[in-house]
């Protein structure tokens, strides 16, 4: 009777010294080391290729594209479980960072299935046969592919990392990221070593697949069964015990595996007791024809009463329609009843009635009445008023220049206007999934007496979506387009956030107004006020910002590449961490602006003023300052490579710590000139007290530089290949 054995290499003089050393540790340490490294590997897979990425995405010589939409997707799909804020919107990257960035999420994918792979066939990873671990069933082979994901997947990933999300969603520390990473690493840890730790027991993947961790240069022990086709008992985690006082251990235990349930087991006791069995059977057919029967009745009764309840609202809705025909010679009070019951129906039927009598009806009395009707029904009449305004908007734009037509019209819209103002004032925070995009809500002038503005003031807008929509000259003063979600939390995945790309908002009016996360991607708010408002991480990716009111604003981790801000006014603005690759700045007003660690790479500021503005850190690389004035203004540590400072007033700037190799300083003014004495109506100050703070900065690679800047720069401990 031939004796079986798991089948592995022979050249066992091919091993080295240190792979003997590594092999005479225990099992449990080498198992855990290779899959220690098995892990390293894929992670470092999809690290080095991000950090590469990361790296020349930094860079301001690069040029930008849209993040791929499989990085996007991926992204979301990521921050919806684990909590996070997802960046929705556009978002621009350096070209080749977004080939690494997809190499990045495709590396670990691939190692990880060549793993899978190389584990299903041969029993063992790369890993794994370096530290002398081999995985196989309880024939003593390898696993196959089905096993091995169960194993893989399953067990050592899903249970663990389920239970360690379960317990972490609903903890008191949630979204705290830290505490989950935690949870995960303790409960994979723990699912497979825990049980393994005692002699003769297996982790929990291993259990779930029927597999066995073994040692693989040990040979396995044999069985008299094996002719017959049964299992072989194989040798479970190996465990070296150590005696007190550090005793050698003559020969290593070995555990001899009990056969795991399996469905052969199940079918022979189902054999061995028939009776039971078909009881079993039986009781469980009664109780699904059971189930079957209950559901059946209740969908069907249910099914009755909602036909039922559709045939008397229509039979309203006829008997209601006809109190409301021109022949039907009811007053007007009448008729304001009949209204008010319609709108009490709370049917499609009647909301698209009433929103046709909206706009057709001339009497403002009644007009006041279908609008209170249309309120109460609630924003369920949205969808319908959008399609009308959208109508009417239409019908506007193609009337010629028949003045009574126009003003027609004009009236008709600026009702449908006014009532989608009312819903949304009156139902404020319950605006989530409300779709207006491509609404006209702004005046289209003033023909006659006709005159609307959209005014939502201390308004809870949150999930609004008002992409591409007109907002011309609208109110939002105090108003919130940004709310919790489900979980009651701000800055998570379902935060509800108003859309605002594409929008018209000329003039609009958005001080004190709480916009953070709001995407206004290519929205044009020219000349809007947003005094106080909170930007932070707003995405205003090629927003025209032009002559906009931004006093005191938030606009911190703010996405501005690619804006237009030409004239606006950014006094004492907080723009920490903020994106403004390649924005338009020209004559802005940032004084006393807060711009460290900001992105202001390729952006032009050319006569605009910047005194006493913070732009510690910041990435100043090949931007346009030339006539800007910097006085007072922070610098240190900055990044300038090849800004143009042509003509800048830098009196009193803090360069310390700067890099300015490339930068073109042609007439900029680092010290003001010393007075007249003849001048005794202005007195300056002494010239050290507003003089460029240039200690330590090499200025070895700057560009145009005088010899009276030179002899500046030397004097006050810069750096020149000129100084003596």
């Amino acid at each position: 009777m031939a004796t079986p054995s798991v089948r592995r290499s022979s050249n066992k003089s091919s091993l080295s010294k240190t792979s003997q050393t590594t092999n005479s540790l225990p099992l449990v340490t080498r198992r855990f080391a290779a899959w220690t490294t098995e892990i390293t590997l894929v992670i470092v897979s999809g690290l080095v290729p991000f950090g590469i990425g990361a790296y020349i995405n930094s860079r301001s010589d690069v040029s930008r594209v849209p993040l791929n939409p499989l990085l996007v997707v991926t992204e979301r799909a990521i921050a919806r479980p684990l909590a996070l804020p997802a960046s929705y919107g556009i978002r621009n990257v350096a070209g080749p960072t977004n080939y690494l960035w997809i190499i990045a999420l495709l590396a670990p994918l691939t190692l990880s299935w060549w793993q899978l792979y190389l584990l299903a066939k041969t029993g063992s990873t790369i890993p794994k046969r370096r530290f002398g671990v081999r995985i196989v069933n309880e024939q003593g082979i390898a696993p196959g592919l089905a096993a091995v994901v169960i194993r893989e997947g399953i067990g050592r990933w899903t249970v663990p990392m389920s239970v360690a999300y379960i317990l972490w969603r609903y903890s008191f520390a949630f979204p705290n990221l830290g505490l989950f990473t935690f949870l995960a690493v303790l409960m994979v840890l723990g699912e497979g070593m825990a049980l393994p730790s005692r002699q003769g027991r297996r982790a929990l993947h291993d259990w779930l697949a029927g597999t066995y961790a073994i040692d693989s240069n040990r040979p396995l022990p044999t069985s008299s069964v094996a002719s017959k086709g049964q299992s072989l008992p194989v040798r479970a985690n190996e465990v070296d015990h150590q005696e007190e006082g550090n005793e050698q251990v003559a020969a290593p235990v070995m555990a001899i595996a009990t056969e795991a349930p399996s469905l052969r087991s199940l079918w022979r006791r189902m054999r061995q007791n028939p009776s039971l069995t078909l009881f079993g059977v039986a009781l469980t057919s009664m109780t699904a024809v059971l189930a079957t029967l209950i559901a059946t009745q209740v969908y069907i009764q249910t099914q009755q009463t909602q036909r039922e309840s559709k045939q008397i609202n229509s039979q309203k809705f006829l008997a209601l329609v006809k109190q409301l025909s021109p022949n039907s010679g009811a007053t007007n009070e009448e008729r304001q009843s009949v209204i008010l019951a319609m709108g009490g129906l709370n049917d499609p039927q009647s909301i698209q009635f009433l929103t046709d009598l909206l706009v057709n009806e001339t009497n403002p009395i009644l007009v006041d009445t279908i609008q209170q009707a249309l309120t109460s029904i609630g924003t369920k009449t949205i969808p319908e008023l959008k399609n009308k305004n959208q109508f009417l908007a239409g019908e506007l734009a193609s009337v010629g220049n028949n003045p009574q037509e126009k003003e027609l019209r004009q009236k008709r819209l600026q009702i449908n206007q006014q009532t989608i103002n009312k819903i949304l004032t009156v139902y404020s925070g319950k605006t989530e999934s409300i779709d207006l995009s491509r609404s006209q809500l702004s005046q289209n002038g003033a023909l006659g007496s006709s005159f609307f503005n959209l005014v939502l003031e201390n308004v809870d807008l949150s999930g609004v979506n008002f992409k591409s929509a007109n907002l011309n000259q609208a109110s939002f003063k105090g108003s919130r387009f940004r709310g919790v979600g489900e979980d009651e939390r701000l800055d998570t995945y379902d935060d509800a956030i108003a859309d605002l790309s594409q929008t018209q908002m000329k003039q609009v009016n958005f001080t004190d107004a709480n916009l953070s996360r709001v995407i206004m991607t290519g929205s044009d708010l020219s000349r809007a006020t947003l005094n106080r408002a909170n930007l932070s991480n707003a995405r205003l990716v090629g927003a025209n910002l032009s002559s906009t009111q931004l006093v005191s604003a938030d606009l911190q981790n703010a996405v501005l590449e690619n804006a237009s801000l030409t004239g606006a006014d950014l006094g004492d603005a907080k723009l920490n961490e903020a994106n403004l690759y390649g924005a338009r700045l020209g004559r802005v007003i940032a004084i006393g602006t807060q711009l460290s660690s900001a992105n202001l790479t390729k952006t032009d500021w050319q006569g605009s003023d910047l005194s006493g503005a913070d732009l510690e850190r910041a990435n100043l690389s090949n931007a346009n300052l030339s006539a800007t004035r910097l006085t007072g203004a922070t610098l240190r540590s900055a990044k300038m490579e090849n800004a143009n400072l042509r003509n800048a007033d830098l009196s009193l700037v803090d360069l310390r710590g700067a890099n300015v190799a490339g930068a073109d300083f042609q007439n900029t003014i680092l010290t003001p000139a010393r007075q007249d004495p003849a001048d005794q109506f202005v007195q300056t100050p002494d010239l050290g007290s507003v003089s460029a703070v240039v200690k330590g900065v090499d200025f070895s690679k700057a560009k145009n530089l005088d010899a009276k800047q030179i002899a500046y720069i030397c004097t006050q401990g810069g750096i020149h290949p000129n100084c003596p």
